[in-house]
Order: structure tokens, then C-alpha cells, then sequence
């Protein structure tokens, strides 16, 4: 075959077409804004969470459906926000944190109790949601807006301007009291602030700062919560009391071995020793039935999901995005490795739910609302000269 044969043959019909119904495919994902492959990922971990939470839940079929109606309004949602420009995103900011203020303050007010803490706002017959959950996601769009507009890395004034952007809204949310959140809300402004490139000798002296505040904290924290850690350091201490929870989640775990006992097989599960097991410790529910290796593929799924955010938050253009959805997928990362630590007792017990996993409406929401803004800034991009 001659050069020119060859030429002729890559300028053929069936290659046109074919590259012509790529374009067709990349520019599907493109007009709605969506990534596949993380897209794909969700789905996936969402359709896998269903089924260990009908076993969590006692085979309540109800709970099941009740969590999928959450999921698919969170998915919803979360196409909705795919579809906003970073520019709205950086427009929105500013209104989204004064709401998620003034809702917190609401709660302060005339708050709904639940199990001994305030943190819900009640809409009569419509919904029941925590203000505090709005601040995962406005919080680090208020740092990140305010950092996109200022020199970078930033100076102590900024600084200074970040921690009453940061300390007004955990001190109202640990007031409920709900610290785990609170630090959670803190964490997620406190990437955007990593992200926007500080130095060591920045990020040592802060955290001498942060370490000399630990007493204080110590001194303001509830009976409750200072329990926790004293039970997370010494489980024993108290085995039918403060540290049932961990002994029970451990035990659950351990008595899943490699393999695990089967779906629907758990004893500690299904016979009500481990408790929250389908919300907080539905990680020692996984352990117990689908033993190591179900926990190894959830651990991978997640950190799939990891990788594929930080990918997406790396080719972001703008200094806000990049800020913002550096700390997305990061706090994300946090959750998956509280909940875990927590269950399998090398972190203290804070109530932190597995994403996507644990039953919980707000959450789903708030977490899918995230992966809907780091979608929205890979995919609208702008295509640079090369």
C-alpha cells in the first residue's frame, strides 16, 4: 500500500463515522455537565450501600426504599448543580454561607430536639433537615471565594478574616451540641486554606495554636463527649455502658474473618447487639457478613472515588475551583476515614455516618450536592490554546 493509499484509506467513511460518534458521546457528558466515570463510581457504591443497609436494617424493606427516594432527589440535585457556572458558584457563596448562618442561629432558637441535642429545623409536614449539613458545602465556598479574590499564599490578615469566617458557624453547631460536625465544617475551610498554598513555618505555627487550644476544648466539651475519649482510650473501662458500642463494632468485625459470614447471616447484626448499625457503625455490619475482602473492595471503591475527584480538582482553571474542589473531595476522604477509624476503634466515637452508605437523608444530599459542584467546575472549563 502506498502513502497515498493509506491517506485515502484514514480519510475513509467508516473512520469519519467512527470518530464522528465519539464526539457525539464526548459532547453527551459534556451538555449535562456530568463525568462519567465518577458519575459511574457513585452509582455503584450508592446500588452496593442499598444492599448492606437492608441487612442493617433488619430486612426492612421500607428503610431500603425510604434511603433510595433520598438518594435519587440527592441525584437529582446534584445534575441541578452540575449545571451552575463556577461564576455562579463564586456569586452564590456570600448568600449561601449568610442562609446557613442564619438557619443556625434558627436551630439556636427554636431548634427541634432529638436525642438530647438540638440540631434540627422542622418545616411542618414537608421536611426535617440539619442546618449544620448546608455548612459542609457553604463553608468552604465562602474561604475559597474569599481567598480567590487575595493574594496567594495568604497573609495573617486574611488569615485572621478566615478563622471568624470559620469560628462563628462551628461555635453555633458545637452549641447544639455537635462536635463532630463542628470539627468536620472546620476541616473542610481549613483545606481550602492548605490548598491556597501556605507555608511550614505558617502551617507549624498554627498548629502549635491549634494544639495549645486542646485543654480548652477539653474544659468546654460535654460530660458525653469527654466519656468518648476516655472510652476510646480504655474501652474496658466500662464494657456494658460507654464502651458497648466499640466493643460490640470490634467484636462484629473481627467475627467476620476473611470471607465474612454471608449477606443477612450476621449475629451481632441481626441479633441487636451492635447498635446504630444502620447509620454509624453500619461499617461493623459489612465487616461482620462480607469480612475482609467486602470491606477491602468498599475501601477500594472509595479511593477510586478519591482519585478520580483529585484528578478532576487538579484540571480545574480557576483559583476558586481548584480551592473548592480540592476541599470537596478531601473532606470526603475525611468522612470515609473517621467512620471507618471510628467503628474499628482507632478513633474516638463522633457520629460521623459512612458516605452513601449509612442511612441518612441530609447527608446524601449534602454529599451528592458536593460531587455536583466538582462537576460542575471540571466541566465547564474553558478550552485553552495549545
Amino acid at each position: 500500500m502506498t502513502m497515498v493509499e493509506l491517506t485515502r484509506g484514514l480519510r475513509g467513511r467508516p473512520i469519519k463515522r467512527t470518530l464522528s460518534g465519539m464526539s457525539r458521546r464526548r459532547s453527551l457528558w459534556e451538555r449535562i455537565h456530568l463525568d462519567p466515570w465518577l458519575l459511574g463510581m457513585l452509582l455503584v457504591l450508592m446500588l452496593s450501600g442499598l444492599v448492606v443497609l437492608y441487612s442493617a436494617s433488619g430486612q426492612r424493606l421500607d428503610v431500603v426504599i425510604a434511603q433510595g427516594v433520598r438518594f435519587g432527589v440527592a441525584l437529582a440535585g446534584m445534575v441541578i448543580i452540575a449545571q451552575f457556572t463556577p461564576a455562579t458558584l463564586l456569586r452564590w457563596a456570600l448568600p449561601a454561607y449568610l442562609a446557613g448562618m442564619a438557619m443556625l442561629v434558627a436551630v439556636e432558637v427554636m431548634g427541634d430536639m432529638g436525642m438530647g441535642a438540638q440540631r434540627w429545623l422542622v418545616i411542618p409536614g414537608v421536611v426535617r433537615f440539619q442546618p449544620s449539613e448546608m455548612m459542609k458545602l457553604a463553608m468552604p465556598m465562602m474561604v475559597a471565594a474569599w481567598l480567590s479574590r487575595r493574594a496567594l499564599p495568604p497573609g495573617w490578615q486574611d488569615l485572621a478574616v478566615c478563622a471568624v469566617l470559620i469560628g462563628a458557624p462551628v461555635l453555633l453547631i458545637a452549641r447544639q451540641p455537635d462536635l463532630g460536625t463542628s470539627l468536620l465544617v472546620a476541616l473542610a475551610a481549613v483545606f481550602v486554606i492548605l490548598l491556597a498554598g501556605l507555608s511550614w513555618r505558617v502551617i507549624l505555627v498554627l498548629g502549635g495554636l491549634a494544639a495549645s487550644a486542646l485543654p480548652l476544648l477539653w474544659m468546654n466539651m460535654h460530660d458525653y463527649q469527654r466519656q468518648r475519649v476516655l472510652t476510646f482510650l480504655d474501652p474496658e473501662s466500662d464494657p456494658l455502658g460507654a464502651g458497648w458500642n466499640i466493643i460490640q463494632s470490634t467484636t462484629a468485625i473481627g467475627s467476620g474473618g476473611l470471607w465474612g459470614k454471608g449477606w443477612l447471616q450476621g449475629t451481632q447484626s441481626q441479633l441487636e447487639f451492635l447498635p446504630e448499625r444502620h447509620t454509624d457503625f453500619i461499617v461493623a455490619v459489612l465487616g461482620e457478613e462480607f469480612g475482609l475482602v467486602g470491606m477491602l473492595v468498599f475501601l477500594a471503591l472509595y479511593l477510586m472515588i478519591v482519585c478520580r475527584g483529585l484528578w478532576l480538582a487538579g484540571a480545574a482553571q480557576e483559583t476558586f475551583g481548584r480551592l473548592l474542589a480540592g476541599s470537596i473531595i478531601l473532606t470526603f476522604f475525611i468522612y470515609v476515614f473517621v467512620n471507618v477509624g471510628m467503628v474499628s476503634g482507632i478513633l474516638p466515637v463522633v457520629g460521623v455516618p459512612l458516605p452513601l452508605v449509612s442511612y441518612g437523608g441530609t447527608s446524601s444530599v449534602t454529599l451528592l450536592a458536593g460531587f455536583g459542584i466538582l462537576m460542575a467546575i471540571h466541566s465547564h472549563r474553558r478550552l485553552l490554546p495549545r
